[in-house]
């Protein structure tokens, strides 16, 4: 049995294995229509979702299997006090795989360790979002037809972005990966993922404040929201929100080939003017997160591919 707790779990060809299966329900749905009849997906999410829970329901619905959870901890026995060891214990008794998300950093991994079915961590606080990650990997590798020798503008907040710091430990294990990492001070990566992922591998990066020249280098750009909930003072939030606002203006100083992407939800950190962009990829990567997510649970759970 196996999880996906962080990207690194999976091996640069065990992803390329996932994408490809990917991309080929992207291409083949009916044929996996009815997969997993009989299987079951929890979705535990202590944090409110939206894109996340109801992709991994969809992507469960659309492989036949069912689905039960729920979409927040007031609405479990967590109110009460109860253990994300013994939910889990419990959730092994009625799902085959679960989904979970949780403010705590390391709170799947300690599912994982009390679990008898495989746990996917779907967020956990400010750490790690594996699931994402694989999504934003199909992304570019559809767009762009390589995950190799790209040039990845980060943009945003950079210091609590759990869907940044997993996309750089996963994209550092590809070869000519450059990153421009483009925020204010305040919100710059953490030291250890400079230190530990980026130093560490030699990985040729630069730290800037300003968006507009860093526009002209990029074949991706990866924007991110200030997330509010991140921080402790609201005052700071305020301040800072509102850094950096791609419009149809910034656009024109991008690649012809240049593709944004964003995890979304978004404030006003990307102008919906973009959204008519060719380049604006944003929503075609929520779809790719299905695809990815109906394959990685085919994956965990053992499902061969139908012929």
């Amino acid at each position: 049995m196996r999880h996906l707790l962080n990207p690194l779990d999976f091996s640069v060809e065990e992803i390329s294995q996932l994408l490809d299966l990917a991309s080929d329900i992207e291409h083949n749905l009916p044929k996996y229509a009815h997969v997993c009849d009989g299987k079951k997906l929890a979705t535990l999410f202590y944090e409110p979702s939206t894109r996340t829970r109801l992709s991994f329901e969809a992507a469960m619905l659309n492989l036949g299997g069912s689905v039960l959870g729920f979409a927040s901890a007031d609405s479990s026995s967590a109110a009460k006090g109860e253990s994300v060891a013994d939910t889990i214990r419990i959730i092994s008794c009625y799902a085959d795989i679960c989904a979970m998300r949780h403010p705590k950093e390391g709170a799947p991994l300690v599912a994982s360790q009390f679990s008898s079915i495989p746990v996917i961590n779907a967020g956990d606080g400010g750490h790690q979002h594996p699931t994402q990650t694989l999504t934003d990997l199909m992304t570019i590798r559809s767009l762009t037809g390589r995950l190799d020798n790209l040039t990845v503008g980060i943009c945003g907040d950079l210091k609590f972005g759990r869907t940044v710091h997993s996309l750089i430990e996963a994209l550092v294990r590809y070869t000519g990966i450059r990153f421009v990492l483009i925020s204010p001070q305040e919100l710059r990566i953490p030291s250890y993922i400079r230190t530990d992922v980026l130093d560490r591998k030699g990985i040729e990066y630069q730290e800037v404040d300003n968006l507009d020249e860093a526009m002209p280098k990029l074949d991706i750009l990866y924007m991110t929201r200030v997330q509010k909930e991140r921080f402790f003072n609201e005052e700071d939030y305020i301040r800072l929100k509102d850094s950096y606002i791609l419009d149809n203006k910034k656009m024109q100083l991008a690649k012809k080939d240049m593709y944004i992407l964003h995890p979304l939800p978004r404030v006003n950190e990307i102008s919906v003017e973009v959204d008519k962009d060719p380049r604006a990829a944003y929503f075609r990567q929520a779809q790719y997160g299905v695809y990815v997510r109906m394959a990685l649970i085919m994956t965990l759970l053992e499902v061969a591919k139908p012929c």
